[in-house]
């Protein structure tokens, strides 16, 4: 375990800059020479090898907007231009204290040499029960390591003295054991900022680590997750699951939900005080599903050709695998029905889970709208899967046509109503199925069948069916119909699609509107 740091260059000449602007700052009146250190997780991932342009600063003896301010009269000095022959300090932006916001002393974020900076003065907290927002006053380094979540977070870089310091006394051993442990009493840590028990499971995931015993027994107890329902924003504990899904561990992060008993607690609807109870019986068979299928093509002895076909289909990209994860974590609530209202008018109120998304991770609406297609069509998805092949009938086109339930024209056709996020549909419902079978050769089976499914897809030329560009517009219809527009519009559009993907080596759109001419019966127009 590396106990000293390698700077880059880029880093080298940062820790220049600030050391004689801190040399600076200490000839101006009524201002002490203030210590210098990088902080957290900067100073964890350069131990561990890796590479890191986040940085923060912890200041002595001025919060961080005082320091940033006379940093940058040093650097309007003419003696310094000639220093830095460069524009080395970006805009400050001055961070007002707000008790309701996480950044609630007299911060700076900037860039510094291409660096993004953090200036922030050394605290000490104090909390009250009822908020996980403290207190805040000047600390020393000792005050400011106890207050952090884990032990390996909570190491400094001295810029003095080039010297890695463990105020904790455990940081170091802790990274060199792979442990995440609180620096104080679990209980209290956790009891004081709920949000420490995510951001402890974020970074035993992304690290690798374990989490310590009596860490895990606190973030299990019902009185530290009642707090983090009750202290912690939906924003903040969205922010982190996210983050947890977009790293390099999310099964691991999301077993360590599940077997700490966190799933209500996080995956809820706030607003909701009638929320049904869920099951979590089944849950790790979803997402441990997802890990195979991501993983697969990379592990010769744990994938198949049908998890390698899905996947090159279904999770091309990263946006489309973290859907895929948050998906995943909505499975229990598959099986949840939809409350009616006894209002006969009222409109039909949405999956448990969108509101879920909505209201307690508090995803955008692009994302809400995701998670609201994949409830909508699971269903249709997996019977379509299910439904048999009818009659292949000769053709003309290198693009097979198939008439009966599997057509190109109704596969197609559902592609396009399910829309552009059709294949995070189709991971939810693959993922829903999976959780609901009985035994490793019924999740075979159902494997091996949406892969066949998916190629057929590919064998239609049907997977971007959803953004076809139509040949046959409404003004080509009224002009050939001779009516003004009107209900029957949409229908005739519809045809119109069909028969463009009945035919799919036909480009003339004349043919398309004699198909909609020859049904003017089906529209009513007759």
């Amino acid at each position: 375990m590396r106990t000293t740091i390698c700077l880059t260059e880029q880093e080298k000449n940062l820790r220049q800059l600030l050391l004689d602007a801190s040399e600076y700052i200490g000839g101006v009146d009524g201002c002490t020479k203030p210590e210098l250190r990088f902080t957290g997780g900067w100073v964890r991932d350069k131990l561990l090898g890796l590479t890191s342009n986040d940085i923060d600063v912890g200041i002595s003896s001025m919060t961080g907007f005082r320091f940033g301010t006379l940093m940058k009269r040093y650097l309007e000095e003419p003696s310094t231009r000639i220093k830095y022959s460069q524009e080395v300090l970006g805009g400050l932006a001055k961070i007002e204290a707000n008790p309701e916001k996480s950044k609630h002393l007299e911060t700076v974020t900037t860039k510094i040499l291409g660096l993004d900076i953090d200036l922030v003065n050394l605290r000490k907290e104090t909390y009250d029960e009822d908020s996980r927002n403290p207190t805040m006053d000047f600390g020393s380094p000792v005050d400011d390591a106890l207050r952090r979540d884990a032990t390996v977070n909570a190491l400094f870089y001295n810029l003095s003295t080039c010297e890695v310091e463990d105020f904790t006394g455990k940081g170091l051993e802790d990274m060199e054991h792979q442990v995440i442990r609180t620096p104080l009493s679990p209980y209290q840590t956790f009891k004081d900022d709920p949000l420490r028990v995510l951001r402890c499971i974020r970074f035993a995931s992304k690290l690798g680590y374990r989490i310590d015993v009596e860490a895990e027994q606190s973030m299990s107890d019902s009185s530290i997750k009642e707090a983090l329902r009750a202290k912690i924003s939906r924003e903040r504990i969205g922010i982190e699951v996210e983050k947890m899904l977009k790293g390099p561990a999310p099964r691991t992060a999301l077993s360590l939900i599940d077997r700490l008993g966190l799933y209500s607690t996080i995956f809820t609807d706030p607003t909701n005080t009638d929320l049904p109870s869920v099951s979590t019986m089944n849950w790790s068979t979803a997402y441990g599903q997802l890990y195979e299928l991501t993983k697969a093509g990379t592990s010769n002895d744990l994938t198949t050709s049908a998890l390698c076909s899905i996947k090159s289909m279904l999770l091309r990209n990263r946006e489309e695998t973290y859907l895929a994860w948050l998906l995943s974590t909505l499975v229990p609530w598959a099986g949840v029905p939809i409350i009616a209202s006894r209002d006969p008018c009222a409109k039909v109120p949405p999956q448990v889970a969108v509101t879920v998304v909505r209201q307690g991770l508090k995803t955008e609406n692009k994302v809400t709208k995701v998670v609201e297609g994949a409830f909508l069509h699971r269903t249709e998805i997996s019977g379509c899967k299910d439904a048999p092949i009818g009659e292949e009938l000769p053709a003309t086109s290198y693009k097979k046509r198939r008439h009966g339930p599997l057509s190109r024209e109704n596969l197609g056709m559902s592609i396009r109503r399910w829309g552009p996020h059709w294949r995070s549909s189709a991971i939810f419902a693959i993922l829903v199925d999976l959780s609901n079978a009985e035994g490793t050769m019924a999740r075979q089976v159902l494997i091996a069948g949406y892969a066949s499914w998916l190629s057929n897809l590919q064998d239609l030329d049907l997977l971007e069916a959803y953004c076809l560009k139509p040949l046959v517009d409404g003004k080509q219809l009224q002009r050939a119909l001779g009516v003004r527009p009107g209900q029957w519009m949409r229908r005739a559009l519809d045809i119109a699609m069909e028969w463009q993907l009945r035919n799919p080596d036909d480009n003339n759109p004349e043919n398309g509107v004699a198909e909609v001419l020859s049904r003017k019966r089906e529209l009513g127009l007759a």
